[in-house]
């Protein structure tokens, strides 16, 4: 019964840590790309799915092997890396018409992205988990009801961040460039000090 009490704030918890920096900066970034809510939408969707997925794959592997070594920091630095090419790409490509793509292949930027991000959280989380739940089912059910807070979290986080490039908002091209020059510069300057912090 112990258990089923962290497990039941999993959600809660998921969606506060949908809103860390690295995750708004990289959707942030993803979703300026849109003029269409929904397809934003679904960018958040997609990232959390791919969040979720590595964080249950990764997390399980760790709770039942006690594999320390999928808690490098390299990791973290590797979604550093993420966000400075995301940035400089999102400024060469600033004016560029959105590519239309197949259905199936519009949000895979946004599921790999989550994967990483997944990849680079899973660690903390685990060792957080193994400190509060002693059993391995209860533990990964805990990781799975976690990342589904973080889908729920990164939805709201997109249609946030969508808002000022749709087309209802009809921005001009002086103030559109202004916000993914200061959304891409943020995520550059952001990246570089994850790099930073986990490889000096």
């Amino acid at each position: 019964m112990e258990a089923l009490v962290p497990i039941m704030f999993a959600s809660v918890a998921g969606m506060g840590h949908a809103f860390e920096p690295d995750h708004l900066l990289a959707v942030g970034n993803m979703v300026s790309r849109r003029d269409s809510t929904v397809l934003a939408l679904r960018d958040g969707i997609y990232w959390g799915l791919g969040h979720t997925t590595m964080l249950v794959l990764v997390g399980s592997v760790i709770i039942l092997s006690r594999a320390t070594f999928l808690t490098s920091g390299y990791f973290e630095a590797a979604v550093g890396v993420l966000l400075v090419t995301m940035g400089l790409s999102r400024l060469l490509n600033w004016n560029k018409p959105v590519e239309v793509r197949p259905t199936r292949y519009q949000h895979r930027l946004a599921y790999t992205v989550g994967l990483l991000h997944g990849l680079a959280g899973s660690g903390a989380l685990v060792l957080l988990v193994m400190s509060e739940i002693r059993r391995p089912l209860p533990g990964i059910l805990y990781i799975l009801v976690f990342g589904v807070g973080s889908i729920l979290g990164m939805f709201v986080v997109a249609g946030l961040c969508s808002i000022p490039f749709t087309r209802r908002m009809k921005i001009n091209k002086t103030l559109k460039f202004s916000s993914i020059f200061l959304s891409s510069a943020l995520c550059i300057g952001y990246g570089v000090w994850m790099v930073v912090q986990n490889v000096g």
